[in-house]
């Protein structure tokens, strides 16, 4: 007998089907038409940083391969396409225009609309003009205003033929990767200096919408402005253990509430400050970076909400006595930089709870997805939500022209489902984009971890539909997920 969760299931009307992507990862032409290095250039050149020493010079050649990569949309029936725009191909060394840089993404634009494909610009994922992160990068806060500069370069260029918008992707990256933990550009390794570049992006965010507000980026004028979050769902490992349950709420913390606290209520929650009590960056506490108006500014009311989620995590305070193949990641071959604590003064480890597992080494579990819906909800009063990112690398295999990732399907299968759940207990979610479009640069991964729908081959560059993609196809042309064996 069938069971509800293998039934064929159909979504609300209306509801938005994508595939996302993110400049440094599949452009290339790194120094085409102006384009200047940006903070990932410069990192992926430190030896050890990236696995297998890969960088973004090349990626997917999007740059030279675009309108073939939007036929290939056409074929999946997306309805929409999410892409970044570089800061370094727009405004070189955070500097003055190039005109070279908007044009690229002026005849993007027109390619999905002539293909009618609604284009959803994210302004920035990552890829930071090398010349601002030598000033300071997101630690210094005129990072913010340049930002405001940037952005609205983008919005005056595009808003005649783009309707949504995305400020930030992932500020937690950015900020605690890259400053904190140092996985990520720039590489800093430096504490609570990943608190103040969050500061600084959630201001700059802020910023840029009051900017575009001014400019008539209203829901009454067909505009839509947002940010993209990757909160993560966290449970202590021993509920009876305290050390565990205490950490497990600086975990929330210093990955969630961070920014769902400032974006939604216009403050900082008062344990992020006793937990990071005696931490400073250049001899100070983080709370100085924080100005009077800030939080006004960084609470402006949003028209969406994006959420890009992958995997949750049971957490165990240290001391713990846990073997380290017990460790989630123990066992995933990285690159040879040493890495520090992207959680500034919160020591832990996350271990195996028995779920199944991605090949990046991330458990399993669809509720997790409903229950960050939920709490959005329930806890922050969120705007409408779209799921911006979700996906799953696995190790493909191209056989007879075909790749036949079951494993990829169905955790996009599992969690389409676990959305509809949400929205049947109440949850307004509007869309959802597969990450990711195309098999790409995967950061600090280099090009051995695939999270594509469609499968590149780095020393051809040629394209192939995987079983995933093809099935992704009929679920966005029959706005639903069909019934599984």
């Amino acid at each position: 007998m069938t069971t509800s969760t293998q039934q064929s299931r159909t979504f609300p009307e209306n509801f938005l089907w994508g595939a996302a992507t993110a400049s440094y990862q599949i452009e290339g032409a790194v120094d085409e038409d102006g384009r200047t290095p940006s903070n990932w250039d410069t990192f992926s050149r430190v030896p050890g940083a990236i696995l297998n020493g890969d960088n973004g010079d090349v990626a997917c050649d999007h740059y030279h391969r675009m309108p073939e990569d939007v036929a290939l949309m056409k074929r999946l029936n997306l309805a929409s396409y999410r892409f970044s725009t570089a800061w370094p191909r727009i405004r070189p060394d955070g500097g003055k225009v190039n005109q070279a840089g908007l044009d690229f993404y002026s005849r993007l634009v027109d390619e999905l609309l002539e293909a009618e494909i609604a284009p959803w610009i994210t302004l920035y994922h990552w890829d930071l003009p090398q010349a601002l992160e030598e000033q300071g990068g997101w630690t210094s806060r005129d990072t913010a205003y340049r930002f405001v500069e940037y952005a609205t370069t983008v919005y005056d260029a595009l808003s005649d033929r783009v309707d949504n918008w995305t400020t930030l992707n992932e500020p937690w990256c950015s900020a605690f990767l890259g400053y904190s933990g140092g996985q990520h550009a720039p590489g800093r390794q430096e504490g609570v200096a990943g608190i103040v570049a969050a500061h600084h992006l959630m201001l700059g965010h802020g910023l840029v919408v009051n900017e575009l507000r001014s400019r008539g980026a209203t829901p009454e004028n067909g505009k839509s402005l947002g940010i993209t979050l990757n909160p993560t769902v966290v449970d202590p490992y021993d509920a009876d253990r305290p050390e565990d349950v205490d950490m497990t709420r600086r975990i929330d913390g210093l990955h969630n509430r961070v920014f769902f606290e400032p974006l939604f209520r216009g403050k900082y929650a008062d344990d992020l400050t006793t937990d990071t009590e005696g931490l400073t960056f250049q001899s100070r506490p983080w709370q100085d970076w924080v100005l009077e108006g800030d939080l006004e500014v960084i609470s402006a009311p949003l028209d969406v909400l994006g959420i890009n989620f992958y995997f949750g995590n049971a957490i165990a305070a240290k001391p713990f006595e846990i073997e380290p193949d017990q460790v989630l990641g123990s066992r995933l071959v990285h690159s040879d930089l040493p890495r520090g604590n992207p959680y500034p003064g919160a020591g832990f480890v996350t271990p195996r709870t028995g779920r199944a597992t991605t090949a990046r080494d991330w458990e399993i579990d669809p509720v997790w997805l409903t229950r960050l819906l939920t709490r959005l909800r329930d806890e922050y009063g969120a705007p409408p939500i779209y799921i911006t990112e979700n996906g799953a690398y696995y190790d493909d295999v191209v056989e007879d022209g075909a790749v036949h990732d079951t494993a990829r399907l169905d955790y996009i299968d599992q969690h389409l489902r676990a959305t509809l759940d949400a929205i049947e207990q109440g949850v307004d979610v509007r869309g959802y984009f597969a990450w990711s479009l195309l098999d790409n640069f995967e950061w600090s991964y280099g090009y051995a971890h695939r999270f594509g729908i469609v499968h590149v081959d780095f020393e051809t560059q040629e394209r192939t539909l995987k079983d995933s993609g093809l099935w992704f196809a009929d679920v966005a042309a029959n706005n639903r997920v069909p019934a599984r064996p």
